[in-house]
């Protein structure tokens, strides 16, 4: 029982201070082998009333791939200052429906979290209409910490991060620097 506890107070602990969690739907192993379908994805969260509540699947949102209601995932919790992984977790996956006591409170939390909104004030009601609101309640089972590493390849994006640089940028940098 003080085990359970224990357990309980890490995970709502570190998921409450932690920015991201990092989740995978579909009820897959702690640790994944190279043919899961399902990838783990960075969510932005909040974690009121013993579970945490995400948004998205709606234009301008997070994906939610694999978390279906009345599905399993599991959530990796990183520390907030070093990155490194604190506890993982088993949870239950509920969809909350639009317009219910506990739809309006868990977005009333998430709200204040939203970064960057496009609409502002009207969010609450593109959410209700376009997005889904999922709840991630812990059943109580922690995994242990891996043997190696977990790496995995990026999802693939078009977006690029890096590109070469121009031949004449040498050139140019070195010219800039005789003239001081």
């Amino acid at each position: 029982m003080t085990h359970e506890l224990l357990d309980r107070a890490l995970i709502e602990e570190a998921t409450k201070k932690s920015g991201l969690i990092w989740v995978r739907g579909g009820g897959l192993p702690a640790h994944p082998g190279p043919g899961d379908e399902v990838p783990t994805r960075p969510l932005w969260h909040v974690w009121a009333d013993g579970a945490a509540f995400l948004i998205g699947d709606g234009p301008g949102e997070q994906p939610l791939p694999g978390l279906a209601d009345g599905g399993d995932a599991v959530v990796t919790v990183r520390s907030k200052d070093k990155g490194g992984r604190l506890v993982s977790w088993s949870a239950r996956v509920t969809e909350l429906t639009a317009g219910t006591p506990e739809w309006e409170a868990a977005v009333g939390e998430l709200k204040g979290k939203r970064l960057n909104a496009p609409d502002g004030e009207a969010m609450p009601e593109r959410w209700a209409r376009e997005c889904r609101l999922v709840r991630l309640e812990p059943t109580g089972a922690t995994a242990g910490l891996p043997d190696g590493s977990l790496a995995q390849r990026p999802v693939p994006t078009s977006a690029t991060t890096r590109q070469e640089i121009p031949a004449a940028l040498p050139r140019l940098l070195l010219k800039r620097r005789k003239r001081r």
